[in-house]
C-alpha cells in the first residue's frame, strides 16, 4: 500500500513513484561551487535536486541565474530540479532584491524550461502568491507551497490548516518544516501529516528540523511525507542526514514493512 502521494512532472510520477523521494540541496555561492556540488551529488543518485538560489551571491543578476539554472539542467542527469528562494523570515539567506525582482527571476527561470518545480512561501503577500500560481500554470511547472518555522512547532491543527490553505491557494504540493523543542513535537508533525492526507488531495512534504527532527527525515514517509531532504555535500537546513545514510535506513524500514 502506498504511504505517500506521487510528485509528478508532465503527468508522470517522479522516479517511477518511488517513496519517499530523496532531495539534495545545492547551496553554492557562485557558479563554480554550485556545479562542483552538482557533480558530486548527481553521482549519489538522488531523486530530486533543490537549487537554493538565496545562497547564490549573484542572485540580483537574473541572466546569470537563468544561465546557471540551464547549466544545472544540462548536468543533472535528468533529475528534476526544484527552484527555491527561501526568505529571511523563513530561514533563508539575506538577499538584496525586492519581492517583485524575486518574482521576475522566478518568471525568467520557469520560462527557460530549466526547472520542474517552484517553491514559494505561503506567507508571501496573497497577490504575490497568486502570481506564482499563475506562473506555474503558464509554464507547466509544479508549485510547492511552503511554510517554515525555525523557532517552534505549531499545534497539529495549525499544521493541518496550513496544508488546507496551501491547497486552497492553488499549490500542487504542500510543504511544512518546523523546529521541535522535544520528541513530542516530532510526533505532532507526524500526526499532522497523517491527518493532512485525509484533508487534502495534494502530495505532502513535512519534516521536523534539528537533531530530534532527523527522525522525521528517516521515517516521515511512513506517515505520508513524500520527500526527504538529505545532504549531498552541504546541508540547507538543520537535521539533514547524508544521502548514503538515509538510503540505508530506508532500505531497512521498507524491507521490514514488507515483512522481509
Amino acid at each position: 500500500m502506498a504511504m505517500t502521494r506521487c510528485l509528478e512532472v508532465k503527468g508522470r510520477p517522479v522516479a517511477g513513484g518511488k517513496e519517499p523521494l530523496i532531495c539534495a540541496p545545492l547551496v553554492g555561492r557562485d557558479e563554480a561551487a554550485v556545479l562542483r556540488e552538482l557533480e558530486a551529488i548527481v553521482a549519489k543518485q538522488p531523486d530530486l535536486l533543490e537549487w537554493r538560489v538565496d545562497f547564490f551571491a549573484s542572485i540580483s543578476e537574473t541572466a546569470r541565474v537563468v544561465d546557471l539554472a540551464q547549466e544545472i539542467r544540462k548536468s543533472s542527469a535528468g533529475i528534476p530540479v526544484i527552484f527555491t528562494r527561501r526568505s529571511i523570515r523563513e530561514g533563508g539567506e539575506t538577499i538584496g532584491i525586492s519581492e517583485e525582482q524575486v518574482l521576475s527571476m522566478y518568471q525568467a527561470v520557469a520560462r527557460s524550461g530549466a526547472v520542474e518545480f517552484l517553491d514559494y512561501e505561503l506567507s508571501s503577500e496573497p497577490a504575490h502568491f497568486e502570481r506564482a500560481v499563475a506562473l506555474a500554470r503558464e509554464t507547466g511547472t509544479k508549485l510547492i507551497a511552503s511554510f517554515h518555522n525555525f523557532q517552534r512547532t505549531p499545534s497539529r491543527d495549525e499544521i493541518v490548516a496550513k496544508f488546507v490553505a496551501m491547497e486552497q491557494a492553488g499549490a500542487d504540493v504542500a510543504k511544512v518544516a518546523v523546529m521541535p523543542q522535544g520528541l513530542e513535537d516530532v510526533l505532532t508533525v507526524l500526526q499532522a501529516t497523517l491527518e493532512g492526507q485525509k484533508k487534502i488531495s495534494l502530495p505532502i512534504i513535512s519534516m521536523s528540523m534539528g537533531a530530534y527532527g532527523s527522525l522525521s527525515r528517516l521515517f516521515g514517509w511512513v506517515f505520508g511525507s513524500s520527500v526527504s531532504f538529505a545532504v549531498g555535500q552541504k546541508a540547507s537546513a538543520p537535521g539533514q542526514v547524508p544521502i548514503e545514510d538515509l538510503k540505508v535506513v530506508l532500505d531497512v524500514l521498507q524491507r521490514a514493512l514488507k515483512g522481509q
